[in-house]
C-alpha cells in the first residue's frame, strides 16, 4: 500500500511570552478539535502544500513556514497509511479566534471552521494524531 502524503501546521504565535497554537472546531462534532492540514497534490511538494492548505483554511495569508517538526508513518482509522509532515509555522498581528469558510473545496464545501488559540497541550483534546507533537512547541 502507498501512504498518503499528509501535511499539518502546527500555527504560532507568542502571546505575552508564551507560546500558543492555532486550532479549530470543526462544526460536525465528531470531527473534534483540529489543527489545519490537507493531503499533499501529486507533484505537489510538503512545503508547498502546507502553505496551500494554512492559506485555504484558516484565510491567513501572513505567516512564516519555519520548518519540519516531525515526520512519521501513521495508521488511519479506515487503515489507510499517512505519510504525515508536521510543519511549525508563525504568525503575529492575527485574531484571538475567528470563523472562516475554507476555499479548498471537496468535503469541506459549505462549512465554516471557529478557530482559537491553544496555549498547552493538554488545554483541548484534539482529534486522534493531531497533537502527536506538541510536545515539540510547548517546551
Amino acid at each position: 500500500m502507498i501512504p498518503i502524503k499528509k501535511a499539518y501546521g502546527y500555527v504560532t504565535r507568542i502571546k505575552e511570552g508564551r507560546t500558543q497554537v492555532l486550532v479549530f472546531r470543526h462544526p460536525v462534532i465528531e470531527a473534534g478539535i483540529q489543527i489545519p492540514k490537507g493531503t499533499v497534490k501529486p507533484k505537489e511538494n510538503t512545503y508547498n502544500a502546507v502553505t496551500r492548505e494554512i492559506e485555504e483554511e484558516t484565510g491567513l495569508k501572513n505567516f512564516e513556514v519555519e520548518n519540519v517538526i516531525a515526520e512519521d508513518y501513521w495508521e488511519n482509522d479506515d487503515g489507510t497509511l499517512h505519510n504525515r509532515f508536521f510543519y511549525k509555522i508563525n504568525v503575529s498581528n492575527v485574531p484571538e479566534e475567528w470563523d472562516y469558510e475554507p476555499t479548498g473545496g471537496g468535503d469541506e464545501e459549505g462549512l465554516v471552521f471557529h478557530y482559537f488559540w491553544i496555549s498547552s497541550k493538554d488545554e483541548v483534546e484534539l482529534i486522534r494524531g493531531h497533537g502527536d507533537y506538541l510536545n515539540l512547541i510547548f517546551i
